[in-house]
């Protein structure tokens, strides 16, 4: 029996990538595209103590990611992307 959290991840090929990108609409690749990088933004900037700007750069990547989940998850609802998942 095997554990969830002990399987490692397996990279996929490049063609099946773009086989399986080939079968989803841009807006929604786009969309993914957009939330991978607001989400990866919104993770940089955690801590009790964020300057005034840094709040303010936090709350621009959290509403684009919340514009980018808007339209993933219109397409289907378990693609939207959370700041702490790994995906």
């Amino acid at each position: 029996m095997t554990a969830s959290h002990l399987l490692v991840p397996v990279p996929i090929p490049d063609r099946v990538a773009a086989l399986i990108g080939s079968c989803i609409p841009p807006h929604i690749l786009a969309a993914e595209f957009d939330a991978e990088c607001a989400a990866r933004e919104v993770r940089r900037f955690r801590g009790p103590r964020l300057g005034i700007e840094d709040q303010a750069d936090r709350e621009q990547a959290l509403s684009e990611l919340a514009r980018a989940n808007k339209t993933l998850a219109a397409h289907h609802p378990l693609l939207a992307v959370r700041p702490g998942s790994s995906w």
